[in-house]
């Protein structure tokens, strides 16, 4: 039996939406926890017997969140895991326009410090975001994925925007990490951008983080204290 499009599209998008909307049901409004006493704690928060750290210093237009997405959303359909059994990690650093640390920070820091056109994240008229836009995507920005893919835009595929976003998936398991040492390099880099001074560029982004970001000193020693726990290592 051959089956329409329409049937396999909606197939397709209540899988992707069914199990995000079940892990957010399960893990309610939780997020990571505060910032943890000793460098190494925020691993006690990745919960699950299957765990993954995925690895992107570069943003690559949201790829790496969908990536996420799909290994959550995999266990649960085809592996038919419950919530609490999978847990996910991603990693915010970087320097540089392609950088991932951008992602980190709230809608009013992507406004002041023109973080779309900085990054080069653009809605579908060609205007930079002035929000982060890889927090809460909706389905009009799937030009952000056609774009990484270098394809036509799949309508199908706009749907799953809001599930990949940073909040989704943190409500679905997922840890966010941001590197200390990366964040100075950066307002560093912002300086030198004419931004203001350092420091205070430091404290303000600081500020105004996204919740449930924890800040680790260096993402190269937090990649090793996970491997060392056992969870696994994805190169995105």
């Amino acid at each position: 039996m051959v089956l329409d499009t329409k049937t396999h599209r909606r197939g397709f998008l209540g899988r992707i939406l069914g199990t995000a909307a079940a892990l957010t049901a399960a893990s309610g409004e939780q997020r990571a926890e505060a910032q943890p006493g000793g460098p190494d704690d925020w691993i006690k928060n990745v919960k699950g017997t299957h765990r993954c750290l995925f690895d992107f210093p570069q943003h690559k237009n949201g790829l790496p969140l969908l990536h996420i997405l799909n290994y959550l959303n995999t266990y649960s359909e085809a592996y038919k895991t419950t919530p609490g059994q999978v847990g996910a990690v991603g990693t915010f650093y970087g320097i540089g326009g392609q950088s991932s640390i951008p992602l980190a920070f709230n809608d009013a820091m992507w406004a002041k410090y023109d973080l779309g056109a900085y990054t080069g994240l653009k809605d579908g008229s060609g205007k930079p975001h002035t929000r982060n836009v890889l927090n809460k995507p909706t389905p009009a920005d799937l030009n952000l994925v056609m774009e990484a893919y270098q394809s036509p835009p799949i309508p199908m595929l706009a749907g799953v925007l809001p599930a990949l976003g940073i909040e989704s998936l943190q409500k679905m398991g997922t840890t966010f990490l941001l590197c200390a040492n990366a964040l100075g390099g950066w307002c560093a880099e912002l300086e030198a951008r004419g931004k203001g001074k350092m420091a205070d560029i430091q404290a303000e982004l600081k500020a105004n983080m996204l919740p449930g970001v924890t800040i680790v000193p260096a993402m190269v020693i937090a990649i090793e204290a996970a491997q060392r726990a056992g969870i696994t290592y994805n190169r995105q």
